[in-house]
């Protein structure tokens, strides 16, 4: 849905962005790198496009409530700067409802706010969903981030949000993400692949590549993004939940994602050849060195 005010649909919608990938792959980074774009605004992760909805025919309110109150434990809404009242005043504008429709409406009025004229999302977790995803907004095209699993485990394990403390099932999760995006990947009409270790050892060319994908005009700006990732990023507000008791506080969001807020450093690219024991290595490689392997990491 676009025209001069954002808020109307398309019959002919851009190329969308989808960043996908296993956590702690660099997703902010790419996400900070093409919402430096002029034309391209992408709010903090969403995870809603992969809801289901049942059955039943879906109607204004059920969608409003799906994605304004997810996910559930610990709603992300306040995030987005986007005022409930105005989204739901536009979601009645929908008749009849369509659910694809309700998703551009939201990502409409965030743009607007950014004033900015294209969309897209990045949410790590869309990799589980990029079936319903494209069958819902047709428009879409998934960019899976890869890193080396290694690098992934160690700068995944420090933080509330890490699935374990051992390597070898840090190995697993990865295996899973990484697999499960590729397998989804095989079978949708616009997939990419992006190899975290090449974006930041040649930004400019890896960026230029996927602003052809996207039918994106590249720009210098691009590899400046550093210079307003603060502002960007302010957007996270402390997570609550429910309860009203803090999840997570800004500060500590902040912290997980310090290093976007500086240039592109190459070292980043295989750190964990310094900084994995020897142990972990042989932990790591004895559950994932087939996908390392395949991946044409070394081992």
């Amino acid at each position: 849905m676009h025209n001069d005010s954002k808020t109307v649909p398309s019959c002919n919608p851009p190329p969308v962005p989808i960043i996908v990938g296993a956590p702690r792959s660099g997703s902010t980074l790419l996400r900070l790198m093409l919402d430096a774009h002029s034309q391209l605004a992408i709010p903090p992760e969403t995870g809603f496009l992969g809801i289901a909805f049942g059955k039943k025919p879906v109607v204004h309110r059920t969608f409003f409530e799906k994605v304004t109150q997810f996910p559930r434990d610990a709603p992300a809404w306040g995030d987005y700067g986007v005022s409930s009242k105005s989204f739901w005043e536009q979601l009645q504008r929908i008749d009849p409802f369509d659910v694809a429709e309700g998703f551009r409406c939201f990502y409409w009025l965030y743009t607007a706010r950014q004033g900015k004229s294209r969309w897209g999302d990045k949410t790590p977790g869309h990799v589980f969903g990029m079936p319903l995803i494209e069958q819902r907004i047709p428009e879409v095209r998934f960019i899976h981030l890869i890193r080396d699993g290694r690098d992934v485990a160690l700068s995944w394990k420090p933080w509330w949000f890490s699935p374990s403390q051992s390597i070898a099932e840090l190995a697993q999760h990865w295996m899973h993400w990484v697999e499960t995006g590729r397998r989804h990947g095989a079978h949708r009409q616009h997939y990419m692949e992006v190899r975290f270790e090449e974006l930041v050892t040649a930004p400019e060319r890896v960026l230029k590549s996927i602003c052809n994908f996207l039918s994106l005009d590249f720009e210098p700006a691009m590899l400046s993004f550093h210079d307003r990732a603060l502002q960007r990023l302010s957007e996270h507000a402390a997570r609550r939940a429910i309860t009203g008791e803090i999840v997570v506080t800004q500060e500590q969001r902040l912290l997980q994602q310090a290093l976007t807020m500086q240039p592109v450093e190459p070292r980043r690219a295989f750190s964990w050849k310094q900084a994995m024991s020897v142990s972990d290595q042989k932990a790591f490689a004895t559950v994932a060195g087939s996908l390392l392997t395949q991946l044409n990491y070394s081992t």
